[in-house]
């Protein structure tokens, strides 16, 4: 074996290890009925997390839910800085990179492995995780800077650990936490475009026999169109994330109203399995609870750090407008986008899907739903989640760029043509290590982040303390 051979092996080796110290168990809870609980570090940081922020927001999904969708009415106020975006615009970006392959065979996979009950774990946890994107976005707000190259303003975690770690002084110096946080977000983010391309061949392979060379060139084409020029990726997602949102709610409310009458049934299975009322004989309400609920963290991004990204570019009057936006885009990507996979496959005989698994389960149940139509439709719609996730996280990279090699458009040239690089190879081939790279990019990303939110959230608290204040003196 050659030296080279011996060093990848290694480097794959190394990143699957700290994938599964990450994602992997850390220890089991014994639980009735000879199951257990499998706990990872990361459930364990973020679940007691949202409880703790929800908490101390006074439950803000609950008590701020008409206002957050109040918010999404204002547009950008005026009067300010050129290049900047609205709050409505941020929280698009940010539904962009939620809303995504997760959202399908992510869901798929969690009722799959934990039954309809995961669905409520699910739900549950996205309720949780809103008050953890309230005090992240917030504090993104907070600590944006003027974005020279590209107008508007930026930020994130990187911005706001290095306020914490540096205390404000020292202006040039860097931060080892937050290179740390923007270097873990580009290594995710590569990890992710490679999964795109490989979906997105994949599935129009399925659907229309179209041979993945010939998707990919078009793809990373159209991908390059966009993402290569300076203003276009906040026009673009403008456009194609509430279409692709809209039509993918609408087909499941007219599979729903289509057969109204098992929805009693259908939320009576989600709440029993919920709760273990069968599971728990049969030992399997371990996997109905975590399945849930490592999906909603995988799907919502709460706490990973991502979103603030986006929240920090918005031009909003008030710091805590972002963070209800981004809260309330926790809810559109669980309680909406998720939902309606579970309710596709949920309104499905059980018969009709047995022995399938991923895409071709969720395929076969809008095949049911709607013949061939449903198969083809299935396609689309992942074409444009995961096309909508490329050009987002493209759009997250270029502050933790900035932070990193500082103000120069090589560097953001550079890092794009190596995501449409990844998206090429993707969609050629899948190579199991990078989809593990990108599971552990997000999730060394959320553990640095978390470092800063539980001393930092104070701040985001008192923001909320004001917003509340001068909402009560309607000076807001």
């Amino acid at each position: 074996m050659s030296f080279f051979n011996i060093v990848g092996q290694a480097i794959v080796t190394a990143i699957e290890s700290m994938y599964n110290f990450l994602w992997g168990d850390l220890f089991s809870i014994p639980l009735p009925g000879g199951s257990s609980l499998g706990i990872s570090i990361l459930v364990m940081i973020l679940i007691p997390s949202g409880i703790y922020f929800t908490l101390r927001t006074r439950f803000l999904p609950f008590r701020l839910f008409p206002e957050m969708l109040r918010v999404t009415v204002e547009s950008k106020r005026a009067g300010g800085r050129p290049g900047s975006i609205s709050g409505v615009q941020a929280l698009i970006v940010s539904t962009a990179t939620r809303v995504g392959m997760g959202n399908l065979v992510g869901v798929v996979a969690a009722i799959s492995a934990g039954g309809a009950g995961a669905v409520f774990w699910m739900w549950l946890i996205a309720l949780l995780g809103s008050s953890t994107a309230f005090i992240e976005a917030t504090l993104a707000q907070l600590y944006k800077e003027k974005d020279p190259l590209y107008g508007g303003f930026r930020g994130g975690p990187a911005y706001y650990l290095h306020h914490h770690f540096t205390k404000g002084k020292e202006p040039g110096r860097r931060s080892v936490i937050a290179m740390l946080f923007a270097l873990s977000g580009l290594i995710c983010w590569c990890g992710i475009s490679q999964v795109i391309g490989n979906s997105v061949s994949s599935a129009f392979d399925n659907a229309f026999h179209i041979p993945p060379l010939y998707t990919t060139i078009a793809l990373v084409i159209l991908a390059a169109v966009i993402v290569l020029r300076k203003h276009a990726t906040v026009k673009v997602l403008d456009i194609m994330v509430p279409v692709m949102a809209a039509l993918y709610f609408i087909i499941t409310l007219y599979i729903i109203v289509t057969n109204a009458g098992q929805l009693p049934g259908v939320f009576r299975r989600i709440f029993e399995e919920a709760f273990g009322l069968r599971q728990a004989v049969g030992g399997g309400i371990g996997a109905v609870i975590m399945n849930g609920a490592k999906r909603g963290l995988f799907s919502n991004e709460a706490g990973s750090g991502s979103a603030p990204c986006a929240a920090a570019a918005a031009d909003v009057s008030h710091p805590v407008k972002a963070g209800l936006l981004q809260s309330l885009g926790v809810f559109i990507d669980t309680l909406v986008i998720c939902s309606c996979t579970a309710f596709i496959m949920l309104l499905t005989p059980q018969g009709q899907l047995d022995g399938m698994e991923g895409m071709d389960l969720l395929q076969e149940a809008m095949n049911y739903h709607f013949g061939s139509f449903g198969t083809v439709f299935i396609a689309v719609i992942l074409w444009l989640f995961s096309f909508s996730t490329f050009i987002g996280i493209l759009f997250y990279a270029r502050p933790n760029i900035a932070y990193l090699f500082g103000d120069n458009w090589l560097s953001q040239t550079l890092y794009k043509i190596l995501a449409l690089v990844m998206l090429l190879i993707g969609g050629l081939a899948a190579y199991t290590f990078v989809w593990d790279l990108g599971d552990l990019g997000v999730g060394l990303m959320t553990i640095f982040n978390m470092i800063a939110l539980f001393p930092m959230a104070g701040e985001a608290l008192e923001a909320l303390k004001d917003y509340d204040r001068q909402k009560a003196e309607k000076n807001l």
